[in-house]
This record gives structure tokens, sequence and C-alpha cells, in this order.
């Protein structure tokens, strides 16, 4: 199952996100990925793995698991590398070892300071608070974006963390439009406004944390996962599926592609079984009942600053 961009190229509507991978344990989860179904992908250049992802891809391919072409690779562009734009492309292709990207997005709608291209710092200044690079504008990140599809890198764009009025200004000042808008969204956390206003002009949602984050968020921003929710645990009974499955199914009832991770193969195999039923219309009313506008991913406990402020 997959979601039609507005440029026609097609994104599988679940993906695996690989932030927090590492070592052999990514070329084991790419590997067995690609055997229970997986096609679609989603890196970034400050997961600090993509040549461990590339090393894995580079086996699947030489072992003929699977084509470059049947698979959707996702990157990411950092924040420190807004004004390096092609040259932090070309770097994250060489560590993936592929031709092109799929679709590469920019990764957070700020530029900071630059220190060296791929090695996705965050600059803080000398009073705690992350280094942002007041001279570099979003438009102009977008338009070296654009270069990167007429040079045949990549072939979809897209932003990622940008809410309606940065969308909105992207969309105005764009000659290609963006593909995609990666996003935080999960039953606690619905954004409904925001999905609605990228789908009405052609944009594609993902979320990402579309479990609410899980363990990973729990550990690092003491957060609250959405996978305890008693009224979710009920529709799991109810559909004798996993919470998990519930919330996941829930996502692409939405319409947006769901990139969870998971480096577990019993998890990775039970994410991906999410087309074999269907939550009721009063199901999904049931679920928007339980948002609580609440963000799980919080950046600021690392920046000194909150940009969602």
């Amino acid at each position: 199952m997959a979601i039609a961009l507005n440029n026609g190229f097609k994104m599988p509507i679940v993906g695996l996100g690989v932030w927090r991978m590492e070592g052999k344990e990514i070329r084991d989860l790419i590997v067995n990925s690609i055997k229970l179904g997986y096609r679609h992908f989603d890196c970034a250049a400050d997961y600090k793995n993509e040549a461990e992802v590339g090393e894995a891809l580079a086996e699947a391919f030489k072992g003929g698991l699977v084509k470059r072409e049947d698979l959707f690779i996702t990157t990411k562009l950092w924040n420190s590398d807004h004004g390096h734009v092609v040259e932090a492309c070309k770097d994250s292709l060489k560590k993936l070892q592929l031709d092109y990207l799929d679709l590469y997005l920019v990764h957070f709608p700020v530029a900071t300071k630059h220190t060296g291209v791929g090695a996705t710092d965050s600059a803080l200044g000398e009073d705690g608070v992350l280094d942002i690079d007041t001279t570099i504008s979003l438009e102009t990140t977008w338009h070296a974006m654009e270069d990167l599809v007429s040079m045949g890198l990549v072939r979809s764009i897209g932003i990622s963390n940008y809410d309606i009025f940065l969308t909105r200004d992207c969309l105005a000042y764009s000659k290609v439009k963006p593909a995609v808008n990666q996003i935080e969204t999960h039953p606690y956390f619905q954004r409904d406004s925001l999905v609605k206003f990228c789908q009405k002009h052609g944009i594609c949602v993902t979320a990402h944390t579309p479990l609410g984050g899980g363990v990973a968020n729990t550990e690092w921003f003491d957060t609250v996962s959405c996978l305890d929710d008693p009224v979710l645990k009920g529709l799991a009974e109810k559909y004798k599926k996993t919470v998990a499955q519930i919330v996941l199914r829930w996502g692409i009832q939405r319409n947006t592609a769901v990139i969870p991770k998971s480096a577990k193969i019993e998890r990775l195999k039970e994410n991906f079984e999410v087309f074999d039923f269907e939550l009721s219309k009063e199901d999904m009313d049931l679920v928007k009942g339980l948002d609580r506008n609440y963000r799980t991913n919080q950046p600021a406990k690392f920046w000194g600053v909150n940009l969602y402020a």
C-alpha cells in the first residue's frame, strides 16, 4: 500500500525509522525488515548511522534480496548544513552507497552554526543555547533543495517539523512543491489542522513517532506513551490486535504514512501486519477523542531553547 506524492512518485505507507540504531543491529534490522516486506526506510544524517545503513543496503542489493528501484529511501538535511545543501546531500548519498534518494527532507526549520558537512553537530553558544544562524533563510535552503531535483540527486524533496505557517510560506516561494511534511503525530498529538492543511495542498504527511515515542522518548524526554491508554487497549482487544497495530492502523486511515522504529524482529513483523483489518468510523472517532496536544519529542532538552514555543 502506497501514497501517491504530488510529483507522481509513490511512497509506501508503512516504513521503518532507523533513529537510535547502530552497528550490527542496523545490518540485521535492514535485512530482516526487507524479508518481512518493508520497502520504505527513513534515515537522517543526524542519526549518525547512514554508513551502516548503506552497508546493509549494499548487502541486500548484492545478495539479490531486493533491487534499488524497489526501495524508497529517505534521509534528511541537518540544521548545521543549511548553507551546504548539495554537499550534505552528496555526503549522505556516499554514506548510503546510493546514486539517488527517493526523498530528501529539511529535518528542522532552523539553520544553525555550520560544523562541517555531515558532522551534524548542534553547536551551543556560551549561554548554552543553540547557535542559530540568522543569515540563511528557509527560502534559500529550499531553493538549494530544488537544485538537487534538477541535478538528479533526489526524486522528491520535502520538509519536516514545519507548522502551518512555515508550510504555507514554503508553498508560496517554492518552484518544486514539498512532497512531504514529516511531523510528530499520534493519538495524543493529532495535529488535525496541520494534517488537513498539508493534505489539502497536496503535501503528504508522514508521522514520525507514530506510536508516541514508546520507550525511547520515555527514556530521553520522560514522556508518557499512548500505548498504555485504556481506550486503545480496549480497541486492541476488540480487533484482536496489539495496541501498536491499532495506533498504526489509525494513522494509515488518516492517509498519513507511518514510520515506526523497532529493533525486535517480532515487533517489525507486528508493525507491518496492519493491512488485514480496518477501524470503524465510530472507533476512528473514539481515537480522535484521545487528543491531548501532547508532544513527546522534545529537542529543547539538548538545544537550550524551545523552537516550538
